[in-house]
């Protein structure tokens, strides 16, 4: 899922990677229209496993943000109106979710884009956010587990 979930820039919302053409990506949009587009390599396209949160001491993947915003609502969706909250609110709301964030680095605009990906995520049944490492062949569970 992690690979898969896609952020483009300048276009709103969130885009699942269906295909990969000779010059472009299918993707579809996880919202009601479901519309399928392509996105170029001219587009600014991320995936969410790329992206993280700055904090006081190192940078935390958004998925164990992810996870920690579903934690806190119980897997339901976010109970704060992020567009109708005030600054003030969202950085108290983002405060219970990851309590050292770096307070002068992640915008109010940072914390409403975390709150709608997590909402449209959820709405799409996308829970899974914290994916195991599953062993390949030749790999020691063991020495893994060390590089953590």
């Amino acid at each position: 899922m992690q690979q898969t979930i896609l952020a483009i820039a300048g276009k709103p919302g969130l885009y699942k990677l269906v295909s990969r053409g000779k010059n472009n990506l299918i993707v579809e949009a996880l919202d009601a229209t479901h519309r399928r587009q392509p996105a170029f390599g001219s587009d600014r396209i991320t995936s969410l496993a790329d992206i993280a949160m700055f904090t006081d001491s190192d940078d935390i993947p958004l998925m164990d943000v992810l996870e920690s915003l579903k934690t806190l609502e119980n897997g339901n969706k976010s109970a704060i109106d992020y567009k109708k909250a005030s600054g003030d609110d969202l950085r108290e709301y983002f405060a219970k979710v990851l309590p050292n964030y770096d307070r002068d680095r992640v915008h109010t605009s940072d914390i409403k884009k975390l709150i709608q990906w997590y909402n449209i995520l959820i709405e799409n049944g996308i829970t899974d956010f914290k994916e195991e490492m599953k062993p390949t062949e030749g790999d020691n569970v063991d020495d893994r587990k060390d590089a953590e």
